[in-house]
């Protein structure tokens, strides 16, 4: 049985220079829609064509070719860190809260790769 129970839904976040001219080549280039923008955040999501898994342009690092971070949606973040925690599992820093959107905390997999969880908060 798997330590935490995630939701059906993924998130690939990269980071981009541009999240507005990123976002439209991705709807023009390769068919996405843009679900929103949220520019307080630095942060745009787009719907793929795989059911579930949308894709997210972030402003908040400097784009690195090959760093996309896997997101999973999780119905309670706070009690999936600690079960993950307990195992191990290394936590890059607290977790970090938008009011009324989304919580997120960063983890990494044994290699290094660094993964995330989100529990929407709208």
């Amino acid at each position: 049985m798997a330590v935490v129970s995630l939701e059906n839904t993924l998130t690939l976040a990269m980071s981009v220079r541009d999240r507005h001219a990123s976002a439209k080549w991705y709807e023009e280039t390769l068919g996405f829609e843009l679900i929103m923008h949220i520019d307080e955040a630095g942060w745009s999501e787009l719907k793929t064509k795989t059911e579930g898994v949308t894709l997210g342009l972030g402003e908040q690092a400097e784009p690195s070719p090959g760093n996309t971070v896997p997101v999973f949606g999780i119905s309670d973040i706070a009690t999936a860190r600690a079960n993950l925690e307990a195992i191990g599992v290394k936590f890059d820093g607290e977790t970090e809260t938008i009011e009324g959107m989304v919580a997120t905390a960063t983890f990494y997999d044994p290699d290094g790769n660094a993964l995330m969880l989100a529990q929407d908060l709208s």
